[in-house]
């Protein structure tokens, strides 16, 4: 089997700029898992990450921690929202506030919701009316190519929403000739979803769009074990399109467009009492756009790239009919990078990559509840990467990056990794260490909803995080252990006192230890597993809620009758953590919440070319449990449908 160092001088070429047909590419030929002895000795190109740095490298380069989830995971996996497949990766906690539908937060090795930056197609689409976070409960599965997760603190490539880390998700692209699918499923709650996608690519070009419908009648959003009874439902209707165009060697323009529309039928919540039955509903409208330059008139030697990308999340809350609340955030950002690669071979071997990056945002928010009307604050930053390998072994990178914001003090933020390979005995060790700032979201400055009284003395929360750990290949690299151990600590941590934000004194610390397997037991049977343990505490001691101490997940893969047919079982154990109970004045108090298993069970089985049938049972062991405090969870379940692709 050839070397990773062997076949990287052919993809050096193709850098951060060209991601759009360089992810497809990618995408398409590297699997996050080669198991057989076939394919062992077949001659492939290394799996790319792409999120890590800014330029794309091969995974074994990488000294961050990251995971890559591809389309052949999530067809295996078979769960309709992204959320849900996101359990299964080493320091994610999953929280879902109720029903399909419902508010879906996701946190990184402890940190907040609001710490993760979340990319699609290369845009940004944190909700700036929401805290700057991302509902994780408008995303479906469907037409996606690829998602990397990558966990520490790297604001020093991304900025204030990257403390805890980044999930880039990208869409599929076209490739040469015609392609696309057409897929139907329904099953309990009266669930059912439709989706469509038509690709073409030429020697010039290549578009892509899909388009997905998702509606259930669902359960009740608060919890049906404590007396509610009415169903909520919930709709999506998605639309995705993305395109490039090649003129000329040298030059590539694309751009991608994204639309969601969501309805969701919402309960009421009360001190003291928590969730309750009531008939009131949200309306949702994500609007997504990005348009891109790529210039590369020295074959890979100096690129220069352009982005211009907006997003709008915009959320209409009625009660009874009658409009009680609207919300709209927005950003704008405008980047330029340039990248200069070059090798020393005569020196130590060596390959450098140093990128520059200059950024401008503007974040808006419209509320009904804010006595502005509109409110907005600009950053403007400028950073700095430098990528170096040394005797195709080590690899080393640092990035600084200076922000200047036009509501707090100026801030610098720098990140360092590395990864070490010993090829003859299968190790790499991996590390990485960075500084991180996130700034007080709008809605914490200006206040949310008519409830929540904004604080304008909110001070950014600043952090250190770093990781270290060693991956180790056995039994002919057919299994593959990693160990990585992880720290952050957030001064000045924002949280919520009352009906307002405060900064908390001192150091709160997130800490603990991931460790993941993969091993094929067979040609045809491949298993994946992963152990989290977590201790993320406040300044003053106190255990952060929804952090879970203890994350497990175990996936088996089987492949038979030809590989016509093929079954995958996946478990995902949440160990016992806390929540917040209010009482009738909103005071706060903790409260512990119970583990859970979910058990889920996904087949498919080939009938024609193309053509599959797959069924899919969750929760099989009918599970009781609660994710948010008196918040409902769905019981045993199961869907069908059948998935044609050409």
């Amino acid at each position: 089997m050839k070397t990773v160092g062997e076949f990287w001088p052919a993809a050096r070429a193709l850098k951060w700029g060209g991601a759009l047909t360089a992810m497809s590419l990618f995408g398409t030929t590297a699997s996050s898992t080669v198991w057989s002895q076939d394919s062992v000795a077949a001659l492939q190109l290394p799996e790319v990450v792409v999120s890590a740095s800014r330029i794309e490298l091969p995974a074994e380069r990488v000294g961050s921690a990251v995971t890559v989830i591809t389309a052949e995971d999530l067809e295996r996996n078979g769960q309709q929202f992204v959320s849900d497949v996101l359990r299964d990766v080493p320091g994610v906690a999953v929280n879902r506030s109720g029903a399909a539908g419902a508010l879906t937060q996701v946190r990184i090795r402890g940190s907040e919701g609001n710490h993760t930056l979340v990319i699609i197609d290369g845009i940004e689409v944190n909700d700036q009316s929401a805290g700057s976070e991302y509902d994780f409960s408008r995303l479906l599965t469907e037409d996606i190519e690829r998602i990397e997760v990558l966990r520490g603190s790297q604001s020093a490539l991304f900025g204030s929403d990257a403390i805890g880390g980044v999930i880039s998700i990208t869409t599929k692209r076209g490739s040469e000739g015609f392609s696309g699918s057409v897929s139907a499923e329904g099953g309990s709650f009266r669930t059912g979803k439709g989706s469509a996608s038509l690709r073409y690519g030429g020697e010039h070009f290549n578009i892509s769009g899909s388009a997905t419908r998702f509606r259930t009648d669902g359960i009740s959003n608060a919890s049906e074990a404590r007396g509610a009874t009415e169903n909520d439902g919930y709709e999506n209707d998605t639309l995705s399109f993305n395109g490039a165009v090649f003129p000329m060697e040298w030059l590539t323009v694309d751009g991608s467009l994204r639309a969601t529309k969501a309805f969701f039928e919402t309960d009421g919540f009360a001190g003291g009492v928590g969730a309750f039955d009531r008939f009131s509903d949200t309306t949702t409208r994500q609007r997504y756009g990005r348009i891109g330059i790529e210039l590369d008139p020295f074959a890979g030697t100096w690129t220069h790239r352009f982005d211009a990308a907006y997003s709008s999340d915009e959320d209409d809350n009625r009660n009874n009919g009658a409009l009680t609340s609207f919300s709209d955030g927005t950003k704008r950002k405008y980047a330029y990078q340039t990248t200069v690669s070059f090798d020393t071979p005569s020196v130590a071997l060596a390959e450098h990559d140093v990128t520059l990056l200059a950024e401008s945002e503007k974040d808006t928010m419209q509320a009904s509840f804010l006595a502005q009307g509109t409110i907005d604050t600009t950053n403007n930053a400028l950073a700095g990467e430098y990528n170096l390998g040394l005797f195709e072994q080590l690899f080393l990178s640092g990035s600084l990056r200076y922000d200047q914001n036009d509501r707090f003090e100026n801030e610098k933020t720098y990140r360092l990794s590395a990864a070490y390979l010993i090829e003859g005995w299968g190790t790499r060790f991996h590390a990485s260490f960075g500084t991180g700032v996130k700034n007080p979201t709008l809605t914490e400055l200006f206040g949310f909803a008519n409830n929540f009284v904004g604080n304008p003395n909110l001070t950014p929360e600043r952090a250190k995080s770093w990781d270290a750990g060693v991956e180790q290949k056995f039994w002919g690299d057919r299994a593959v252990l990693d160990v990585t151990v992880f720290r952050s600590d957030v001064e000045d941590l924002i949280t919520g006192s009352g009906n307002t934000a405060v900064n908390l004194d001192g150091v709160s610390e997130a800490r603990g230890v991931e460790v993941s397997a993969k091993l094929a037991l067979a040609d045809n049977l491949d298993l994946l597993a992963s152990y989290t343990w977590t201790h993320a505490e406040t300044a003053d001691g106190t255990e952060q809620v929804r952090r879970p101490t203890n994350l497990a997940s175990v996936n088996l893969n089987y492949r038979f009758l030809q590989d016509k047919a093929n079954l995958n079982l996946g478990v995902d154990y949440n160990g016992s953590f806390t929540d917040f109970a209010f009482d009738a004045n909103f005071n706060r108090s903790i409260v512990e919440m119970s583990s859970f298993a979910l058990v889920n069970l996904n087949g498919s089985y080939r009938i024609a070319d193309g053509v599959h049938l797959f069924a899919r049972g969750e929760n099989l062991l009918d599970q009781d449990y609660e994710e948010v405090f008196t918040f409902g969870t769905p019981g045993i379940s199961g869907f069908a449908g059948m998935r044609w692709t050409f």
